[in-house]
């Protein structure tokens, strides 16, 4: 079973997210109160926890929301995503909309911590239904691309 393990937002670009524990969703926004919520594309943004946690063993200080994603993921297999997918937490709806990104070079998380994994490893969805998310909330994948 896939779950939510951080929820985390940031007021201002350029500084780590932190985790607020439950947010609110807002359907084709992102997350309310979130510096990059209002993106066509990247409304929300989603990072594996064990990726976090292989940069912590790699002697990285991080912890979720270091990357600047939103939504910090336990138990759910990012490579199996595509773009279109359908993921629910709770009664919100997401749809895969991005995998990975080009950051400018160096990125501001690159500059801060040495190293940046959102290029590769993390996943931006829009929202397709809000409605809140918390710490603990399962994450199910709905369907494939449509």
């Amino acid at each position: 079973m896939a779950k939510i393990v951080a929820v985390c937002l940031s007021e201002r670009r350029g500084t780590p997210k932190r985790d607020v524990q439950e947010g609110w969703l807002r359907e084709d926004y992102g997350l309310v109160g979130d510096c990059h919520a209002g993106d066509p594309v990247r409304q929300v943004s989603l990072l594996p926890l064990e990726s976090v946690l292989r940069m912590r063993e790699r002697g990285f200080d991080v912890e979720p929301g270091s990357f600047a994603e939103n939504l910090t993921v336990e138990g759910l297999d990012f490579s199996q995503l595509k773009k279109g997918v359908r993921l629910q937490v709770g009664e919100v709806v997401l749809e895969v909309s991005q995998l990975g990104k080009k950051c400018p070079e160096p990125c501001e998380v690159s500059r801060r911590i040495g190293t940046c994994i959102m290029p590769k490893e993390g996943v931006f969805a829009r929202v397709v239904k809000g409605g809140r998310v918390r710490v603990g909330d399962e994450l199910r994948v709905l369907e494939g691309p449509r």
